[in-house]
């Protein structure tokens, strides 16, 4: 399975960016996939997860800002990020997970995309 991540880029606090991630596999057989991001020096960190179904499950942290969507025919996942903090600053990873319970820990992840750098500063 592979994970295509792409729309990363530098941003101003308070802009937006779209991220989207394409599976090579259909969206079925990848009932869940996911969002995460990692900073230098932290952990990877959960932002969001969506089943193939449409369940849906944010991190405090992003709640309320990002928006996670899946187009099934395409294969396809967004993150939709909107009001970006410098805090929201990391590479940003799409993952997948067989199976049909969102998931809010990296490691429950089968497949991991290559990761896009977001960038927020003024």
């Amino acid at each position: 399975v592979q994970l295509q991540a792409s729309g990363g880029g530098a941003v101003h606090p308070g802009g937006s960016l779209r991220l989207s991630c394409t599976a090579s596999r259909g969206r079925k057989t990848l009932g869940v996939m996911g969002w995460a991001r990692q900073s230098p020096g932290k952990r990877r960190e959960f932002i969001a997860s969506i089943t193939s179904g449409g369940s849906i499950l944010y991190s405090d942290s992003v709640k309320g800002r990002f928006i996670i969507s899946s187009d099934n025919a395409k294969n396809t996942v967004y993150l939709q990020m909107n009001s970006l903090k410098p805090e929201d600053t990391a590479i940003y990873y799409c993952a997948a997970h067989i199976g049909t319970v969102v998931k809010c820990r990296p490691g429950e992840y089968d497949y991991w995309g290559q990761g896009t750098q977001v960038t927020v500063s003024s």
